[in-house]
Parts: C-alpha cells; sequence; structure tokens
C-alpha cells in the first residue's frame, strides 16, 4: 500500500471518530445506540410542572413491611435532570380529639434530586408504627422548591377516624407532589361516661 492510501486511511479513520464524539452517541449492548450523557431540562419548569415530574417517583411503603421506610423518592424513568430540584418531605404529628385533629409539624427533610437514584426517607422520632399509639397518627408529603408557606399548609382536620384518607386534609397548593395519611384509631383524653345515679340527686 502506498504512502498517499496509508494517509488517507488514516484520516478516514479519524473522521469516524470525530463523528462518534460530536453526536455524542456510544455503543451499548448488540448494535444498538444510546445518547451518551444525555439529560433532560428543567431549568424553566414552573413548581406544578416540578411536583408532576416528582409525583411518579414518590412511594409510600406498606408500613407492615418496611416500618423504617416511610418515603421513598425513587429513581425516575427516562433521562434524569440535567441539575437536580430541591425536594422537601414533610412529617406532622396527627392527633385526634374529641374536639378534632391537631395537626403539628415535626420534621423536615430537604434533598436534591435528579432522579437518577432512590434515596429512603424514615419515620420521625417516636412515629415509627411500633412507637405510635393509637391516637397518633402521621401525615406525610413530598413537595418540591421552599418550604410550604402559611397558606400552602394542609388545613385544619376534622376528627379524622381509622377510615379517613388524605382527603380528610387538604393542602392549600397545588405544588405537592404526594401525600399520605396513617390515620390515628381513637381519640386522646376522651373522659370515660359517668355511671349515671339511679337514685337521683337527692338521694343521700
Amino acid at each position: 500500500m502506498s504512502r498517499p492510501q496509508l494517509a488517507h486511511g488514516s484520516l478516514t479513520s479519524l473522521a469516524a471518530a470525530l463523528t462518534l464524539l460530536t453526536t455524542g452517541c456510544a455503543e451499548k449492548g448488540e448494535g444498538t445506540q444510546v445518547a451518551a450523557d444525555a439529560c433532560r431540562a428543567a431549568g424553566g419548569w414552573s413548581a406544578e410542572k416540578r411536583a408532576e415530574w416528582l409525583r411518579t417517583s414518590v412511594s409510600f411503603p406498606d408500613e407492615a413491611a418496611a416500618e423504617d421506610a416511610a418515603v421513598v423518592i425513587g429513581s425516575h424513568t427516562g433521562e434524569p435532570l440535567c441539575e437536580p430540584i430541591a425536594v422537601q418531605v414533610q412529617f406532622w404529628e396527627a392527633t385526634a380529639t374529641r374536639a378534632g385533629t391537631d395537626l403539628r409539624s415535626v420534621l423536615r427533610i430537604r434533598l436534591n434530586t435528579d432522579g437518577s437514584r432512590s434515596r429512603t426517607i424514615g419515620f420521625p422520632a417516636g412515629l415509627s408504627p411500633a412507637e405510635r399509639d393509637d391516637c397518633t397518627g402521621v401525615l406525610m408529603a413530598a413537595y418540591p422548591g421552599v418550604p410550604l408557606t402559611q397558606t400552602e399548609l394542609p388545613a385544619a382536620a376534622p376528627r379524622l377516624t381509622p377510615a379517613s384518607t388524605t382527603a380528610d386534609i387538604p393542602f392549600g397548593t397545588t405544588r405537592v407532589a404526594a401525600q399520605r395519611l396513617l390515620p390515628p384509631t381513637s381519640a386522646c383524653g376522651t373522659p370515660a361516661e359517668p355511671t349515671p345515679n339511679p337514685w337521683g340527686s337527692d338521694h343521700p
């Protein structure tokens, strides 16, 4: 082979290599091509759009099957985000009383996620299934962005029952991606019914 032919072959190989680099493709598997370093831009997304993206990643494991896992932010299907977004996971203690239900925020965790890996958040101290008493429940929520403002917090709830659902404690915003209520099973501080006096109030 002559020198001009060798030079031409070298230039052809170099051009092919540059083509692969500039197109951002790499071989994977049996002849398939996938985009290298592909990601999804979310810089211009609204809070509602971020909540929509987050919603498909949030799950609440069965507390009987996994007592330590309260909320799981799973890996997202499809391309990860080019830049991670801030996610808040918040817990409220829900105490049932005769008058209604008292909600008290007990823990809020901020994390960043781009959807490429799973994150597991456990119950706050004292609110795991083994630690709660019958009159104490838990409200959990996951949402993107900054902490909820006063007007976005869940509304005051009526008396909760074992059949209560998340619909019984609405939030004042649409950016809450997912929520779950583990309701109390009885009211706290319920006094015993007095025993009626069969003799009347004048009897000694």
